[in-house]
């Protein structure tokens, strides 16, 4: 029986990062959800992050999304780094730009492991970096006409 931190590449001999992307059009989770398809993956973690109707007790009347012309390449960093850290046989992470209804897919990440507690744990691990460290930023535009940039 293998070691269940066998190295990623060792199962499948690809790139465990199979899709690092920012778009201006919808988001797909069908699109991200099969980038991560493998075999030896008994385990799949997807998260959705989507435009609330409110932030801080305020109510959203408009979000818009911008990025540093580095983004991608800092998400794709994230991505090795978590793959790197966790026992990952495919990963993927893609975020959106412009601007943006209540409701719309704003980010969709999703990570496959052997085993579901590392999938969960290198999901969250994904999410959390990514938001922490990609050169990405939310402008909101509350109903009362004040506004406020996250992330800058």
């Amino acid at each position: 029986m293998g070691n269940r931190y066998d190295h990623p590449g060792e199962q499948s001999g690809r790139d465990p990062v199979r899709l690092i992307a920012i778009r201006d059009t919808p988001l797909s989770l069908d699109e991200v959800f099969a980038a991560v398809g493998e075999d030896s993956a008994g385990g799949t973690a997807l998260f959705v992050g989507t435009v609330r109707d409110h932030d801080g007790g305020a109510d959203v009347a408009a979000l818009g999304y911008s990025c540093h012309p580095t983004a991608e390449a800092e998400i794709r960093r994230t991505a090795e780094a978590v793959a790197e850290k966790f026992p990952v046989r495919a990963l993927a992470a893609v975020h959106r730009v412009g601007d943006l209804k209540v409701g719309d897919l704003a980010v969709v990440v999703a990570v496959a492991c052997a085993h579901r507690g590392d999938a969960f744990e290198a999901c969250r691990t994904l999410i959390d970096d990514l938001k922490r460290e990609a050169p990405i930023w939310k402008h909101q535009t509350f109903s009362d006409g004040t506004e406020e940039w996250v992330g800058a």
